[in-house]
């Protein structure tokens, strides 16, 4: 097994018995980082406690993801600790996130629909349901102490986790738990090889499912490959529907402009079909709609800044009456004398909002 990367404040940490807790998915950079970690604390003389943590996604998780962490706290005689998000898992995130954006869309609290997947950029999948569940978790767990949290994240995987370090201090803890990435430098090659010679099995979705990578059975950072042999497997089919009807009400594809009710339509009815296809129609329709709100009349942080021209309020309103029937939504102020005065109503609010901040 390689050795693992560490920090002379990592290893004053384990050294003075830091509690470290190892964050595992079920997926093989994870499970790798487990057993290389707690080979590193034994070798070293750790005497802090020591646990893994999972914090589970619900419907869009594997089936074997939460067993195969099962298997690894069984094998390395450690607690495994199980959480998530207390409002649902990550499908109800996406679905309860496309509401609020139509309803906001609606009542002109918004200038354009916002997307309900998360993105490569904005990826709430991952700080709200991962990190920030993890982090409060961690210092309930271990109140007044500063903790090590350990996670799988190599430099080998992407252009932005090639920046990644080795070790950091998570500033959104309140200076509580600091950020270790033991294997940040080793190649997809070692993860396998050590839990190979560990006698665990990685994650059947690997060399069972033809995946290269375990997250989420279907994950915007999913190439084409992977969402196929995702579909392929029957524990999906019921998510890969629930997904595309979210397509279809939504209009927004679930990677930018790759739908995912195009990765196996075979799975789909005639009528899941059809609304599809009128997504489609519809988002191309509602992009052109959009483009024509000009960048002065945009969202932007403290909106609204100013009231509306009269000519804007006129932009405005069309396009606010064409997306809402394009979409079906149920939307106000859709003339101009309504856009001016829901504009004066949220600029007459703003002292009365600073003054209760």
């Amino acid at each position: 097994m390689r050795v693992v990367a560490s920090t002379p404040k990592i290893d004053e940490m384990l050294s003075a018995g830091a509690p470290v807790a190892i964050g595992v998915s079920g997926g093989k950079d994870s499970q790798a980082a487990a057993l290389a970690t707690i080979a590193h604390l034994d070798a070293i003389g750790h005497t802090g406690p020591r646990v893994l943590i999972h914090s589970g996604l619900g419907a869009v998780e594997w089936n074997d993801s939460l067993p195969v962490c099962e298997a690894l706290a069984a094998h390395l005689k450690i607690e495994l600790i199980v959480t998530g998000r207390k409002a649902g898992g990550l499908m109800e995130r996406w679905e309860s996130r496309w509401q609020s954006s139509a309803t906001r869309y609606q009542e002109l609290s918004t200038v354009t629909l916002v997307p309900c997947w998360s993105t490569p950029s904005m990826r709430f999948c991952t700080s709200e349901l991962k990190t920030d569940v993890i982090t409060a978790h961690l210092k309930r767990q271990f109140p007044g102490q500063t903790i090590i949290n350990v996670t799988g994240i190599r430099r080998e995987e992407s252009a932005q986790r090639a920046k990644a370090t080795i070790a950091n201090l998570n500033v959104r803890s309140g200076a509580r738990i600091w950020d270790w990435r033991p294997i940040v430098d080793w190649r997809v090659d070692d993860v396998f090889a050590a839990i190979d010679a560990s006698g665990l099995d990685p994650h059947p979705a690997y060399r069972d499912f033809g995946m290269s990578r375990v997250s989420c059975r279907f994950c915007i950072m999913s190439n084409i490959a992977d969402m196929t042999a995702a579909a392929a497997q029957p524990e999906s089919h019921d998510l890969y529907r629930r997904m595309v009807a979210l397509e279809a009400a939504s209009s927004f594809a679930f990677q930018g402009s790759r739908w995912l009710g195009d990765v196996a339509p075979h799975l789909l009815d005639d009528a899941e079909r059809n609304a599809l296809a009128s997504a489609k129609a519809s988002a191309q329709l509602r992009v052109a709609a959009e483009k024509r709100i000009t960048k002065a009349m945009l969202y932007v942080k403290g909106w609204p800044i100013r009231m509306l021209t009269d000519d804007e309020a006129d932009i405005l309103a069309d396009v606010r009456r064409e997306v809402s029937d394009l979409v079906g939504l149920k939307s106000r102020f859709l003339d101009r004398e309504s856009i001016h005065a829901r504009y004066a109503e949220l600029l007459a609010a703003k002292p009365a909002e600073r003054e209760a901040a």
